[in-house]
């Protein structure tokens, strides 16, 4: 598909074309455009224009209509979703077609009953209280923040762009968007899609390119922009947060993480190992919410450790690393693990299939043990298809281990006593705990990170929250 930008309701391609390089094999596999300055400005006036023209004057109901509309407009053309996504990505079609493209359509549909069902509570809450100065009728209205920047990865494009793009709109702001260099196409074809739902031109643009010194720090550090929501790495986050702290702008991070799983030794294994496969190596660790430190009460450790790295040689129809870049950093952690003294289980290479897929960017799923707590390969993001396996021994120790990163995102606790499970999850600082599952997510949930994985919650109300603020209406009776 071609790839452009879209800007006040319409497709351009101005710009020096980039690359965009198919991971399972290697190739070009066609280009984007690169947006300059002017374009990102004329994106951010777009949407101001929108704001103050018949966008910016319609009802929750309509916003709530535009929303539906958008997602039938996804689910009409499905497959073509489902074949952007895999293009750009290399994962398994199974999963952009059970997971990424499902979620994308439940992200507006999710956003549009909301906003339907509460328009009035949300929008004209009635506070009776007092006033010093005598009776006085307070409420509360909700107004949109205005331009919001949105910055989404290349692991779950779509589904984490529209994560963002639903409740924005829905909030009533007009939206700039860039999603990662590696992963433009999806987004552009959710352009379309917007296109023909009829929402008023500069409502939603787009913008294509890269990150510092490019499209990201012109959309971020511009003085039009008014909130600005990312989800990404926690370097890039923290660059973000500098640039924006130039206009005091609000930001909303969904960041990195070094999760960890706790294995009891009363879980049940069988089921603790499945859930471990999957949280560890699902779409070959290139999700925030993947597990990369697994601890395991001793008595079951062992077992455990042979039961995973059985799992984990077994593997077959996994995706690729994105980019060859994000390749050798996985395979660099891959041999600084080695260097630290770990015994790898399974895996720490790269694979050969005898195809096509051997030019792309693939790296073998791996299970490690034997690396103190300080070692780098056990505290920093690796985002590739490892975790480390260590034994802990007690309740006490296995929260103080889960807690010891500056991470915080995500946390797994396996266990068949609801006491423990009670007892342990709000001990861990993360801003999601799965019991005896993983990845199980409520769209009306709270979703975030604490220390380096986030600042904000995300999903339902609290999206809503973010992208628009109270005002107090006082009128003395």
């Amino acid at each position: 598909m071609k790839v452009e930008h879209y800007v006040g309701g319409a497709f351009r391609a101005d710009g020096e074309p980039f690359p965009i390089i198919d991971p399972v094999d290697g190739t070009e596999a066609g280009t984007a455009p690169e947006a300059t300055r002017e374009v990102v400005d004329e994106a951010v006036t777009a949407a101001r224009g929108a704001m103050a023209g018949p966008w910016g004057a319609a009802s929750p109901q309509e916003r709530s209509a535009a929303l539906r509309r958008i997602a039938d407009g996804i689910e009409a053309r499905f497959e073509e979703f489902v074949d952007a996504e895999t293009a750009d990505t290399g994962k398994p079609r199974e999963l952009a077609a059970t997971v990424d493209v499902p979620r994308a359509i439940g992200n507006f549909r999710a956003y549009a009953d909301l906003l339907y069902g509460r328009a009035e509570q949300a929008y004209n809450t009635v506070v009776p209280g007092w006033s010093g100065s005598g009776n006085a009728l307070n409420y509360t209205v909700r107004r949109p923040l205005g331009v919001v920047a949105i910055i989404s990865p290349w692991n779950l494009p779509l589904l984490l762009l529209t994560w963002k793009v639903a409740p924005a709109l829905a909030a009533g702001n007009a939206v700039v968007a860039k999603p990662s260099e590696e992963t433009p196409s999806s987004a552009t074809l959710l352009a379309s899609v917007i296109h023909e739902s009829g929402l008023p031109p500069g409502a939603f643009n787009l913008v294509h390119g890269h990150g510092a010194g490019a499209a990201g720090e012109f959309l971020t550090g511009n003085p039009g922009v008014d909130a600005i929501a990312f989800t990404g790495e926690s370097a890039t986050g923290a660059a973000i947060m500098r640039k924006a702290a130039d206009h005091v702008t609000p930001v909303s991070f969904e960041l990195g993480g070094k999760n960890p799983a706790l294995v009891f030794a009363d879980a049940d294994f069988d089921a603790a190992v499945e859930g471990t496969v999957r949280s560890s190596f699902t779409h070959s660790g290139q999700i925030c919410l993947c597990t990369e430190r697994v601890y395991v009460q001793r008595p079951v450790f062992e077992a455990f450790v042979a039961a995973l790295g059985e799992r984990a040689r077994a593997l077959e129809g996994y995706g690729p690393m994105i980019s060859a870049e994000h390749r050798d950093k996985v395979l660099s952690y891959y041999r600084l693990a080695r260097d630290e003294g770990a015994t790898v289980v399974a895996g720490g290479g790269v694979p050969a299939f005898g195809d096509r897929r051997d030019g792309g960017f693939h790296v073998q799923p791996t299970v490690l043990t034997g690396l103190p707590e300080t070692s780098r390969a056990v505290r920093e993001e690796i985002f590739g298809p490892v975790c480390h396996v260590a034994p802990f021994d007690t309740e006490d120790e296995a929260v103080r281990l889960a807690n010891d990163s500056p991470y915080g995102l995500a946390a797994t606790v396996w266990t068949r006593d609801l006491s423990v499970a009670h007892r342990v999850a709000p001990r861990v600082e993360a801003g999601i705990v799965w019991v005896n599952c993983w990845n199980l997510r409520d769209l009306r949930t709270p979703f975030g990170g604490v220390k380096a994985s986030g600042i904000g919650r995300e999903g339902g109300e609290h999206s809503l929250d973010f992208f628009s603020e109270p005002v107090n209406v006082c009128v003395q009776i």
